[in-house]
């Protein structure tokens, strides 16, 4: 599996023609205690760049956005009951959605792990 960033904060873990994303551990630390977590409806049709789920805490409430284009699969239920696993977790169970890739060209404009370090140090 390959892992890609963006910089926006999501990362994307892309398997076959299946991408799972959420947001970096950098993401969530800056948000602070997560509290709630609004997940995209599965099977929803999605364009790189949309936002398809809000990540609320204490601080604030954040969008998050869709590293690619493609059809809502699956959304991480256990957010639900769990949106700390946000916080504990982001980048493993944390996770938000996976989707459907309609255009797995699009993960070429995406960050690897060194360039994402890279450019959160730059911050």
């Amino acid at each position: 599996m390959t892992r890609y960033f963006t910089q926006e904060h999501e990362w994307i873990e892309v398997e076959g023609d299946t991408g799972t994303v959420g947001i970096t551990d950098y993401a969530q630390g800056q948000l602070g205690d997560i509290t709630f977590v609004e997940l995209p409806g599965e099977g929803s049709a999605v364009a790189k760049g949309d936002s398809v789920s809000v990540v609320d805490s204490v601080k604030a409430a954040s969008d998050v956005y869709t590293p690619v284009s493609g059809t809502i699969a699956e959304a991480n239920a256990a957010l639900a009951d769990a949106p700390e696993l946000v916080n504990t977790d982001a980048e493993t169970s944390g996770w938000l959605f996976r989707v459907t890739l309609s255009d797995p060209s699009e993960l070429s404009a995406l960050m690897d792990e060194a360039a994402y370090k890279t450019y959160v140090e730059s911050l």
